[in-house]
Formats: C-alpha cells, structure tokens, sequence
C-alpha cells in the first residue's frame, strides 16, 4: 500500500478513528486502527467491540492495499506534522511496518496484520430512514446530560430513542433519566423511521455521534434494529451495539397536574443559581427557592461555609412556595433553555418539578426536589 494524503484530511480521519479506541484494553489489535486504500479513497477503521466508525476520504493512492497500526500513535504523529504538509503513507507487510513521510519527518511504526482486525457483523436493520444533522444534535444534546452514570441501572447508562406519540401525533422521541433529573426531547417523525424498535444508545456513543452532527444541513441516515444502530454521512459511518436492557416507563414520573406556574429569565436565573452555589459545601450544593408574588429568592445556607441570598423578578402568581434543589440539576436544565424564558411547573415542596421552554411543549425536563 503507498498513498499521498493531505495532513489536515488525515488528522481529521484518524482523530475520529482513534477517539474509539479504548486507551486500556488487553486485545493489541484492538488499540489498532485499520487503513485500507483503493482507487481514490482510503478508510480508516476502529473498534472497541461495541462501537465502530469508518471514515472514508479522498486520497492519492498509488499501490491499493491494507493494514492496522496504533491509532493513538498515528494520530499523536500527524497533529505534531507541519499545517499543509503532504503525507506519504507505505505499507511493508513483509517486515511489518508502516512508514508515514510528511517533509524531512519519517516515521516507521510497527503493524499487526488486518486478518486479525475485528469487523463488525453487518445486520438488517428494521428501520431505515434520514434525518438533518440539526434535528438529531438537539434530540440528543439536549437529553444526554441526565444519562446516569450508575452502573447497576445499566439500563440508564444511554438515551433511549424510540417513536412516540407527541401532542400533534407521531415523533421522534430521545429520552434520557438518572432517577434525579429526567429529559424528553421530540422531533417531528421522519418517513421510514415508524416501525423503529425502541433502542437504548449508550452514552460513549452520544458522544462519539456528536461530531457527525456540526453541519446543520447534512443528512444523517439511521439505520435501527433490535441490537444495533448505525448513523452514516457520506463520509463517516458510526455502527454501535444498543444497551441490552428495558428502559423504565418515564411516563409515570412526568407530573401532569403542577398548577403553580413561574416564568422566568433563563439566562438571568442559571446566573443566579450559580452565584449563590459558591458558598454551598460541594456535596449536598442545596439551593433554595422561595417563591412570593412576582418574586423568587434563591439562597443557599451552609453551616460550615456561610450563606447567600439573591432576589430575582419573575412572573408568578400563585401562593407561597419554597422549595430546594440540587444547584447542579437546576444549573444543567437551565442551560438546555435555547429561547428567553423558562416555565417551572410546581405541585408542592415535595413533588417532582416540571420545566419547558416558555410553551414548547418539544423538550421537557423533570427534576427532583431536595430537603433544604
């Protein structure tokens, strides 16, 4: 194999490759990215048995072929390489090794032999269909943060992505909950997708998916089955095993009858929640929410630290409430809020809490209250 390639097109190839890879795992061809070149493009391939990605990029090639070698190593290499530099890539299988050419730079690195390299199992997937790359970056950033990170729910450990019924019919619903905090997020139901099974993705693949998703218009095509689910562009396919498990009936924990409405800045109260946060003692970080007329106060009181108190305006109307929580959760959701103004809906000091943005009923956030 001997091919000429553009640095920057190669950087940006290995580094989605190699961010799979696992740093510490027992299985050498497993720390390995595989390259295969042919006519005029080249893929880079790599796995840690759950999660695959290929990207596959224009290339010079001069002799097609194939090989494995470190990804770390090959990516660390062709970040120190010079901005505009061109690569030579050459594969020597008889001696086992890769030399990587940019300049007065050479470089040889060892290789292991692609039989080794394992492939994922291609599967029919029940459902294929094609959504814009904006629409799935918001189902999933907005839902990801209330991924549990508790490895007995192991169940908890993803974003369920499913189909739903939504006020105005079918959609596209991302899901995500830790037992604290919980997350619903709807997008219109794209043709193709309605006789999806319900799948669990777990969390390293939201973050690996995440860099498909920065061109707002691109078409991602999603391919779903019982055990598997597979984003691709024309450029990068992302192949993972879903979390084998049933997701709990999130339903149950929606509370339907919160009347006590408080509408407010969103900006203005993350900043404010923050601020009064910094006295708190780092574990319990309980802030409490006192609601009067038109008015909320936050405070914190932290024996050992000190106290904080801040006055907000809000629109409120209903009777007096106090009420605390998790500075953290009500930072995270607060931060999810893309127009001005968050609606809280309350029931009492000891219920779940429900948020949206102003009347998008789209995104929905429930979060648990705390004793203050």
């Amino acid at each position: 194999m001997k091919i000429s390639i553009e640095r920057a097109t190669l950087l940006k190839a290995v580094g989605q490759a190699q961010s799979v890879v696992e740093r510490r795992n027992t299985i050498p061809i497993l720390a390995n990215v595989l390259i295969e070149a042919e006519s005029d493009s080249i893929s880079f391939r790599a796995t840690d048995l759950d999660i695959e990605v290929v990207d596959k990029t224009a290339a010079q090639v001069e002799r097609a072929g194939s090989t494995t070698v470190s990804a770390v190593m090959l990516h660390e290499i062709v970040r120190k390489l010079p901005d505009g530099a061109l690569v030579q890539l050459t594969d020597d299988s008889a001696a086992g090794r890769l030399t990587v050419q940019a300049g007065r730079s050479t470089f040889s690195l060892a290789t292991l032999p692609k039989e080794d390299f394992p492939v994922m199992a291609s599967s029919e997937y029940a459902a294929n269909f094609s959504v814009k790359a904006s629409v799935l970056r918001r189902l999933f950033d907005k839902s990801k943060f209330a991924i549990s990170t508790e490895e007995t729910r192991y169940y908890l450990n993803g974003v369920y992505m499913h189909v739903s019924k939504g006020e105005d019919g079918p959609v596209l619903r991302c899901v995500a909950t830790d037992g604290h905090r919980l997350a619903r997020i709807d997008a219109p139901l794209p043709d193709g997708a309605a006789d999806m099974p319900g799948v669990i993705v777990p969390r390293k693949t939201v973050g690996e998916l995440r860099k498909l998703l920065d061109e707002d218009d691109m078409q991602i095509a999603v391919s779903v089955s019982e055990t598997k689910v597979r984003f691709a562009t024309p450029v990068i396919t992302l192949t993972s095993k879903v979390i084998d498990g049933t997701f709990p009936d999130y339903t149950r924990v929606i509370p339907t009858g919160n009347t006590r409405k408080l509408e407010v800045d969103a900006a203005e109260f993350a900043k404010a929640v923050d601020r009064v946060a910094t006295v708190s003692s780092e574990r319990s970080r309980a802030v409490k929410l006192q609601l009067d007329e038109d008015r909320l106060i936050l405070s914190v009181n932290a024996p050992d630290t000190g106290a904080a108190e801040e006055e907000l305006a809000v629109a409120y109307g209903d009777e007096r409430l106090e009420i605390g929580f998790n500075a953290k959760y009500l930072l995270e959701i607060a931060s999810q809020v893309d127009r001005e103004n968050a609606v809280f809906l309350f029931n009492s000091s000891g219920d779940p809490t429900l948020m949206r943005e102003g009347n998008d009923t789209s995104a929905v956030y429930v979060v648990m209250p705390m004793r203050v």
